[in-house]
């Protein structure tokens, strides 16, 4: 442990000041106050921005051990250097989805009741309608923009307390909390430089949102702790992500379907020499083989890393040397990971057979967020199950075959239907509905709504219109529905459960 600094985190930045001091560490592409709205620091400074984050955060809103500091904004180099600041003072990280509407994001509020909110000036008017009991609100700037005390003193901070604490939405619509601590993020680091394997000279083209385990920690997050710059954007965008191959020429990059297609389609694309690029990464759903093939066909190879919020996500890895082999596949556990696949019954299945992934890894959370404290909650004797179904062959490596949770990923986002279910059963002329996921060029998958109309006034005049209407003012917009489909009944079990399978099935049929 770096002398003065117990938080392990923490201690690792220390180091990587003292002794890589000048390295580059961060490029930022949005600072306002920037002539062309660059930013870029080397480690040391990158310590010195912790260090007067963490005084303000003592000094001027009071943050101790066990606080929560919420995050509501785009991508911002100061997100990462307030998560390290909360580290030394076992304070816990908040980032916030801002893609979510103001009720929803009140409920992780209200759940997490967090001490300080930090927005920026886009997401200004959303932070202030959001209220618990002792929060605070301050714009990012605040935390760096003046002098602050010099000598406060640290508390004694253990690897096992938590710092991340990154929302998801449970299949019964609501929020959950999946925490993790200091010695599970090192472990995820250490995995991601296993998947990696990061050298000197990397440098991390980081665009999508750190709200998410995807953003944070399968690239970004790991790299600096391994010394390696980062190019950090806002926002994505096809265009500027392009541009980055010529300005900065990163060696990394990590992208999900729905912007690897946003690349492919922008006028740039075929002229855009990627000779920079060593691989890519991408997770979050099943990536359609004709996406892997046009990277490579380009040159890139296409690594992949599954995991969800709840395991770091760093579980099983298609590394950047066996991708153009190995097209479609999943890929192994990464070195601390046990991955097993079971049957219904709980047993392991053999090679080629379907199972439920379960993990047991140092990177998986240590439960869902609890005020009380209690630890392990959504873990089975230490091993999460996924819900996911894959398959192993005889030589270890795992494919993701589909999902036994009721859950559709559209764009790289969790959508439950569940939550949009909820909503709809609320509307005045709906009978029965059900929300199932169906293929989409694009997106991946896209959520559609099958109502059946209730026969009085309300039901007979029911909408598209009206229903899109009533969810939008409650929902975030990628929530939404893309279509919306009145049917005069639901195709059941003889228990009366909506038989999805069936209903996604039917629409296709219809309308393929």
């Amino acid at each position: 442990m770096f002398p003065d600094e117990t938080s392990p985190m923490a201690a690792r930045f220390s180091q990587l000041a003292q002794e890589s001091g000048t390295r580059p560490a961060m490029t930022f592409r949005g600072d306002a106050r920037k002539p062309g709205g660059t930013l870029a620091y080397d480690f040391g400074k990158f310590w010195r921005r912790v260090e007067r984050v963490t005084a303000h955060l003592q000094s001027s809103w009071g943050v101790q051990t066990g606080d929560r500091v919420a995050w509501l904004g785009f991508n911002h180099e100061l997100q990462l250097v307030t998560l390290v600041a909360c580290a030394r003072l076992g304070a816990i990280f908040l980032p916030l989805n801002f893609r979510l509407a103001v009720p929803e994001l009140q409920l992780v509020v209200s759940d997490a009741q967090p001490r300080l909110l930090v927005h920026d000036s886009h997401h200004a008017d959303t932070a202030q309608a959001l209220r618990a009991a002792p929060l605070q609100h301050a714009h990012h700037d605040a935390l760096i923009a003046t002098a602050a005390p010099r000598g406060l003193p640290l508390p004694e901070v253990r690897s096992d307390l938590p710092l991340l604490l990154v929302y998801t939405s449970g299949t019964t619509g609501l929020p959950k909390g999946a925490v993790h601590t200091q010695a599970a993020l090192l472990a995820n680091a250490r995995a991601s430089q296993w998947a990696h394997g990061f050298v000197s000279g990397d440098k991390v083209l980081s665009t999508l949102p750190l709200f998410h385990v995807g953003g944070l920690c399968i690239q970004t997050l790991p790299a600096l702790l391994a010394g390696v710059e980062v190019v950090l954007h806002p926002r994505f965008d096809p265009a500027t992500w392009l541009a980055e191959m010529g300005n900065s020429r990163p060696t990394l990059s990590l992208l999900v379907p729905a912007t690897m297609r946003a690349v492919f389609e922008h006028p740039h694309w075929a002229d855009t020499a990627l000779g920079c690029l060593r691989g890519i990464m991408t997770g979050s759903s099943t990536v359609p083989v004709a996406y892997l093939e046009t990277w490579h066909a380009r040159g890139v190879p296409v690594g992949q890393v599954y995991g969800t919020t709840e395991t770091g996500p760093v579980s099983i890895v298609l590394r950047l040397s066996e991708a153009m082999a190995r097209v479609g596949a999943s890929g192994w556990p990464q070195p601390e990971a046990q991955v097993k696949l079971i049957d219904p019954q709980g047993q392991e299945v053999g090679p080629g057979e379907t199972g439920e992934v379960c993990i047991h890894a140092p990177n998986l959370m240590s439960g869902y967020w609890s005020a009380s404290g209690l630890a392990g909650i959504g873990l089975h004797n230490g091993w999460f199950h996924s819900g996911d179904l894959g398959q192993r062959e005889s030589d270890g490596c795992i494919t993701i075959v589909g999902r036994s949770k009721d859950m559709v990923i559209s764009g790289g986002e969790n959508i439950y239907p569940a939550e949009i279910e909820n909503l709809l059963v609320i509307l005045p002329g709906v009978a029965e509905c059900a929300v199932v996921g169906l293929p989409d060029a694009r997106w991946g998958e896209v959520p559609v709504a099958v109502l059946v109309r209730t026969v009085d006034t309300a039901g007979q005049t029911l909408s598209e219109a009206g229903v899109l209407a009533h969810l939008q003012e409650r929902i975030a917009r990628f929530k939404l529905p893309r279509r919306v489909v009145f049917m005069s009944s639901l195709p059941k079990s003889a228990l009366g459960k909506v038989q999805k399978p069936l209903l996604q099935a039917e629409l296709i049929r219809t309308n393929p």
